[in-house]
């Protein structure tokens, strides 16, 4: 994207993508198909399947209302999101838009941030993928983990259509499995087989210590967890320079996110603790696995723990994908090193998702060396840098709101329904989130670490200004 194309706000599409190619250089080979699978798989990953072990265990039931609120807040996220993307789809939305709309320092942090955000998360699904091998293998974490990099870093090599077809069948596994265990729950529940059929009841949702059985404050403290759980579903906007439809298809995708949280969230969570007690699941081990076994359901547990390792793939997968491009959008505006300009004869971003897989090695080194803590080290910082992300989107919505409405922009053909105000609540919740990671001690390490992050930013942008102080990115606001 180009200086030009940014100033002027084109939210016309290019006549590059009727080639099949947008003005980025990228290939439009994801299909109506594979965005949808990779919307909804973006919604179901390691923060639900393991994540929520220790969620339940801090609030019991009421985890269920804690999805349910954070699903709504995201909803609105994502509808800002796609109000930004039918005004002018970009691959590297996030930046593009935090640089139009709020400041090129801004665009910078963003880009930079949101960067970061998948290389941790890229080491947090691939720890959570080694730990699911040890359900069957006695075989070091740091090992599988450093073969699961190597296998995605090769498999983002070959063109972006593998790699939306492997997120596609990623997602049916775990849309399948998810879709399965709720179909399993209810027979449980209404037929009464399995060694749970006698103690199964939605009873369990309230009898053992009630629905907040460690009161509201347990609840509230296990929001940094749920919000994790949905980072990567804005993964939709970065795919938006390589879909073949962006106008028509994304629209479609983002208008799936109310239904995707009710039927695999809280669906998903009101099946499995009414079928076993609350009070059965224990951190770090799925729940979906562990229900399967207080049922007696060997064999069902080992799938689900394929469908667990599935899920961790699949993000770290999503990871590989999104970094490179990050990167490169970060170079074309001057914030990078030109050489992630770069792209291979069939459009990938080969030297920014290289650099960003080597760094997703570190992963192998913390497996190596905190087997025990790996998931709980990465999953806090994972978090307040995937929220930057969201941040961004719901200012720069609020802003492009307000120009349109005065006749400077075109109208979006895909408006967030209660904007401004429902992206103000969005925001209001996050700030919540971000208090309650202050006051949790796991969790508060990210808010020690984002500090430095961003001295590191500010310093490095002055740096580009100085030696760059004609160029027309510093120059760009709107």
């Amino acid at each position: 994207m180009t200086s030009a194309q940014v100033d002027n706000g084109q939210a016309d599409e290019p006549e590059a993508t009727k080639a099949g190619t947008s003005t980025e250089g990228y290939q439009r080979g994801l299909g109506a198909r594979q965005i949808q699978m990779i919307a909804i798989g973006g919604a179901i990953g390691t923060g639900l399947f393991l994540g929520a072990g220790k969620a339940i265990d801090r609030a019991g039931p009421s985890l269920i209302l804690a999805y349910a609120l954070a699903g709504l807040v995201i909803f609105f996220i994502m509808r800002a999101l796609g109000e930004l993307l039918m005004y002018r789809p970009v691959s590297g939305s996030f930046s593009e838009y935090a640089r139009e709309f709020v400041g090129p320092f801004a665009g910078f942090v963003t880009g930079w941030t949101y960067w970061l955000f998948w290389v941790v998360t890229g080491i947090t699904e691939v720890t959570a993928a080694a730990t699911y091998m040890t359900y069957w293998w006695n075989i070091p974490q740091w090992l599988s983990a450093l073969v699961f990099t190597l296998i995605l870093y090769g498999a983002n090599l070959i063109s972006v259509k593998l790699f939306g077809e492997l997120e596609f069948w990623f997602s049916m596994v775990k849309v399948t499995a998810i879709i399965g265990m709720i179909l399993i729950c209810a027979g449980v529940l209404t037929i009464g087989f399995s060694d749970a059929g006698d103690t199964a009841t939605v009873a369990n949702l309230w009898n053992d210590g009630g629905f907040f059985p460690n009161g509201v404050a347990g609840t509230l403290m296990t929001l940094q967890i749920v919000m994790f759980a949905f980072l990567a579903v804005e993964l939709v906007g970065v795919t938006a320079g390589e879909s073949k439809d962006p106008k028509t298809v994304l629209p479609k995708a983002i208008n799936t996110v109310p239904w995707r949280i009710a039927v695999f969230y809280v669906g998903a969570l009101i099946m499995i603790l009414s079928v076993v007690p609350w009070s059965t699941f224990k951190p770090g081990v799925s729940p979906f696995v562990a229900a399967f076994e207080e049922m007696g359901l060997g064999v069902g547990a080992a799938i689900v723990n394929f469908v667990v390792l599935t899920a961790a793939l699949s993000s770290c997968n999503s990871g590989m994908y999104s970094t490179g491009r990050m990167l490169r959008d970060l170079a074309l505006n001057g914030q990078g090193p030109k050489a992630f300009t770069k792209l291979t004869p069939n459009g990938l971003p080969l030297a920014g998702t290289t650099f960003s897989a080597a760094l997703m090695l570190v992963g192998v080194w913390i497996n190596y060396q905190w087997p025990g803590e790996a998931f709980t080290y990465v999953v806090s910082f994972a978090t307040i840098s995937g929220m930057w992300a969201w941040i961004m989107i719901l200012v720069s919505q609020i802003r492009y709101r307000a120009a349109a409405d005065r006749g400077l922009l075109p109208q979006s053909s895909f408006k967030a329904p209660g904007a401004p105000a429902s992206s103000w609540y969005a925001l209001g919740f996050i700030a919540v989130v971000i208090v309650m990671m202050a006051i949790d001690k796991d969790a508060r390490i990210s808010l020690y670490c984002a500090p430095l992050w961003a001295l590191v930013l500010g310093v490095s942008y002055l740096v580009l200004r100085a030696r760059n102080p004609e160029s027309a990115f510093f120059a760009k606001r709107r």
